[in-house]
């Protein structure tokens, strides 16, 4: 693993430019985002999402979510959004909102687990959006972690743990950590909550009432 050390208010062009050059040709990069550091890998390559899964040992069944630098990468790559979740993505991004939508055939299978849809969301972080800019297209952002592990905001423990088997490491210190981002399915007629965290369902649901 080379591990690259980057100013989290400024990040240096060449390190951006490294680890897009490395996710474009299928490899691994371990980044910061808005609570903890994850995994960067091309969700539209099948061995890259391979990769990722053996990596971490994760079950198939287990989708990988993605992070995107705005909307309009979200919706050039993996399509519209509906009303609904373009109303949720105004308020909420950048943030800790996922957003589940159907998956485009593009994307590698496995990305999905199966399911026919993925999660995305804009991340509060400015390193990991403009990594998502730099490869010009959604990245992976599954925790840095073995299966089974606890997830790190440390790159030291990602650097003990991943360290043979991630390509680049962008380490801008500790990250803030916190509760996981809320997943809101967006595919139906309404919004449904999918796994609480960050931002409550009272709060969600007040927005789209009060946004109609």
């Amino acid at each position: 693993m080379r591990r690259v050390f980057v100013d989290p208010g400024a990040p240096q062009w060449d390190a951006l430019q490294e680890a897009a050059k490395w996710i474009r040709s299928g490899g691994l990069v371990a980044l910061p985002t808005d609570t903890l550091y994850g995994l960067a890998a091309d969700p539209f390559r099948a061995d890259a999402v391979a990769r990722v899964f053996l990596v971490k040992g994760r079950a198939a069944e287990r989708a990988l979510p993605l992070v995107a630098a705005d909307l309009n990468q979200i919706a050039a790559h993996l399509g519209p959004l509906t009303p609904a979740a373009h109303r949720l993505a105004t308020r909420f991004w950048p943030g800790p909102l996922t957003l589940l939508m159907a998956a485009p055939a593009a994307l590698a299978l496995d990305v999905t687990g199966g399911t026919g849809r993925v999660g995305v969301r804009v991340p509060a972080h400015d390193v990991a959006r403009a990594i998502c800019r730099a490869v010009a297209r959604p990245i992976t952002a599954t925790s840095a972690n073995r299966s089974g592990q606890p997830a790190t905001a440390d790159p030291a423990e990602v650097e003990r743990t991943l360290g043979d088997d991630v390509d680049l490491l962008i380490d801008v210190g500790l990250t803030p950590g916190g509760a996981p981002s809320t997943v809101v399915d967006v595919t139906g007629p309404r919004p449904l909550l999918v796994r609480s965290g960050a931002i409550s369902w009272d709060e969600i649901q007040t927005w789209l009432d009060s946004n109609p």
